[in-house]
């Protein structure tokens, strides 16, 4: 399996990341071409090769004419819509924009369609994150780990006056993502940056077992006197089994609430990003009747899990658990029956027999508008499957790792930003 890792020591911003993924080998005049296909009179990319702290590193450098409009989401989504790149890459720019429009939506208190942006709506913001979004596509890496990011230290000045690092939509960005405090003095993860973190980033902790075949830098714009200012990218192979990850169980024993509220925690937890949420009957302290309620979270995602679990059930106290899952390499797969389309999870374990697993609510939306038995329907689906060579692994993607059960759990989780000026 292709892995990156993120080493973000002296933090992330938009420029930095562009930087190392060129540094990286990502082709240049593909993301030129991307860039340029904006259609922004004046814009210009230059790259150059840099000294920072003794090390040589990438610096990418975006020249524009001077501007004053803000921009809202829907003047962004019009820009990249029209931009000549892939889907994916569409794709990848905008939820990351979506991203930053959260947590201004969220720090302001206003709805999304009404957010403007400030720094982040820039044109040099703008071409980072469009940058990025094309570099990760081509990378294309099937797994992307980051370090716990360092906010910073300090003041700084925003559209919005002075703040304390990190500033409010950094703040929100970096909700459930690990934090580390590194004693300088400025700016060192902005808005662009967590944004690419939070929507890219499958996990976070310390360099993974790999193979080593690309490092790149990227360099920041400040200068710090006693560390250099640089992100780097690592890029390899995995050399860990590629159909295993790691997921915290938490756990906590209720005796005290009805029914009615635990069935509403569990789809509140479903929809707030955990893998898996369940339940089991049990006889507690006194042979009180009692339910444990289970949920796997990705660990980056554990401390927003275990709020809400906090908040919703008046829990005293919650049991954490690092497992360790063998699972099954999967992705969105969808047959052809004679009622038409229903969508499913095609999943392979090596070069083992592939499984095929249609989505209940797929099932049941076409049990419904045909007037047919479910099962009926699922038989159908599971009879419509022709098994294939198993897919090879693609780009940097969104992962979904249910426990075994017959259907997954989806979730896109986006979430919000402030302001964002690339620092260096």
């Amino acid at each position: 399996m292709r892995i990156a890792y993120l080493d973000c020591s002296t933090g992330i911003s938009g420029d930095m990341t562009l930087g190392a993924l060129l540094d990286a080998g990502v082709d240049v005049d593909v993301v030129r071409r991307g860039i340029d296909s904006l259609d922004i009179d004046g814009v210009r990319l230059t790259v150059d090769e840099v000294i920072k702290g003794g090390f040589r590193a990438t610096k990418v450098n975006v020249e524009h004419p001077e501007q004053h409009a803000h921009r809202h989401l829907s003047d962004v989504r019009q820009l990249i819509d029209a931009a000549d790149i892939t889907d994916p890459q569409r794709d990848l720019a905008l939820r990351i924009f979506t991203a930053v429009a959260r947590a201004e939506s969220t720090v302001h208190g206003m709805p999304l369609d009404k957010v403007h942006f400030h720094e982040v709506g820039a044109i040099d913001s703008i071409v980072d994150i469009l940058g990025a979004a094309i570099g990760f596509d081509l990378l294309g890496v099937d797994e992307l780990v980051c370090s716990p990011l360092p906010p910073g230290r300090g003041q700084i000045k925003i559209d919005h006056g002075i703040c304390t690092v990190p500033a409010p939509g950094t703040a929100e960005l970096l909700k459930g993502i690990p934090l580390v405090d590194v004693p300088v003095d400025a700016e060192l993860t902005t808005p662009t940056g967590a944004a690419i973190v939070k929507v890219l980033a499958d996990r976070f902790g310390p360099l993974p077992a790999m193979t080593i075949e690309q490092i790149g830098y990227g360099a920041g714009t400040m200068d710090f006197p006693s560390r250099a200012n640089l992100l780097r990218l690592i890029v390899g192979t995995a050399t860990s089994p590629a159909d295993s990850d790691v997921v915290m169980l938490l756990e906590t024993n209720l005796d005290d609430v009805s029914p009615e509220i635990i069935g509403h925690t569990k789809q509140q937890l479903l929809e707030s990003g955990a893998l898996d949420v369940y339940s089991t009957a049990v006889h507690m302290k006194k042979d009180r009747p009692g339910v444990i309620l289970s949920v796997l979270a990705r660990p980056a995602e554990v401390d927003v899990i275990e709020a809400l679990m906090f908040a919703e059930t008046g829990t005293f106290g919650i049991r954490r658990q690092r497992i360790e899952r063998s699972v099954r390499t999967r992705e969105s797969h969808t047959v052809e029956t004679r009622w038409g389309p229903v969508a499913g999870k095609l999943g392979w374990r090596g070069a083992g027999d592939q499984v095929f697993t249609p989505e209940f609510e797929d099932c049941a939306r076409v049990a419904n508008e045909q007037g047919l038995p479910l099962r009926e329907v699922y038989r159908a689906a599971l009879a419509a499957f022709t098994p294939t060579e198993a897919p090879q692994s693609h780009a940097v993607h969104t992962h979904d790792h249910d426990a075994g059960h017959s259907h997954d759990h989806d979730h896109d989780h986006d979430h919000d930003s402030g302001h964002t000026h690339d620092h260096g």
